[in-house]
């Protein structure tokens, strides 16, 4: 029977949070929207269209939600091709593929963006698959991205473990049924994560890496 390991991108594998927030933060007051960089920080892991929502709320124009998107597509644009990889990204994944497991990328990412966080990486040879923001209707927290991660590697979630940054990973990871495993890289406290789901929660991929023995990816 496949075993799936699926992770998250932003945050988890790649060290690209709090440039998110600096360029949501700077396409918000661009708009004439004061929004702290902690709330933005809470909210990075949602998708651009959940994430705009959850900050300004309902009663926004939603006729400048694409208008708030293409800016911080822009702005977060002038990072792309100096990524940094989270210590041990590529070398965990390479592991896990050697020893069976089939990765598979869940990400709110997409198109461009997501060749970049791949490059960063530098482990296509390790990922079978990737479920991008483009194949989903829903994003996280709802299980749809880990679903389809699943439907990818042949796995079923009895058979699978989630690996991401936020508390929306976990509760899409838990909604999905799966075993979620929680890393601290991405500026998200540890109660937080284990609270929303996280079984365990390590520092950064390179500790998960080196306590893998004693971990539900054994």
């Amino acid at each position: 029977m496949q075993r799936a390991a699926v992770f998250d991108v932003d945050g988890t594998l790649v060290d690209t949070n709090h440039l998110h927030v600096v360029t949501w933060w700077e396409a918000f007051r661009q708009a004439g929207h004061d929004v702290p960089m902690h709330a933005v920080h809470r909210a990075v892991g949602l998708g651009s269209a959940d994430l705009i929502a959850h900050l300004l709320g309902d009663d926004r124009d939603t006729d400048r939600d694409a208008e708030l998107s293409a800016a911080h597509k822009a702005l977060y644009g002038q990072y792309m091709d100096r990524l940094p990889a989270l210590p041990g990204a590529g070398e965990l994944l390479r592991r896990l593929h050697h020893g069976g497991w089939t990765v598979v990328l869940a990400t709110s990412a997409s198109g461009a963006e997501l060749g970049a966080l791949r490059r960063a990486i530098d482990a296509d040879d390790a990922i079978t698959d990737t479920a991008g923001s483009e194949d989903v209707r829903e994003g996280k927290p709802s299980p749809e991205p880990v679903q389809l991660a699943l439907e990818l590697a042949g796995a079923p979630a009895s058979q699978a473990v989630f690996v991401g940054d936020t508390v929306w990973d976990m509760r899409a990871g838990s909604k999905a049924g799966v075993r979620c495993l929680g890393v601290l890289c991405g500026g998200i406290p540890r109660a937080a994560l284990e609270e929303a789901g996280a079984e365990a929660v390590y520092a950064d991929p390179a500790d998960l890496l080196g306590r893998l023995e004693g971990s539900p990816l054994a």
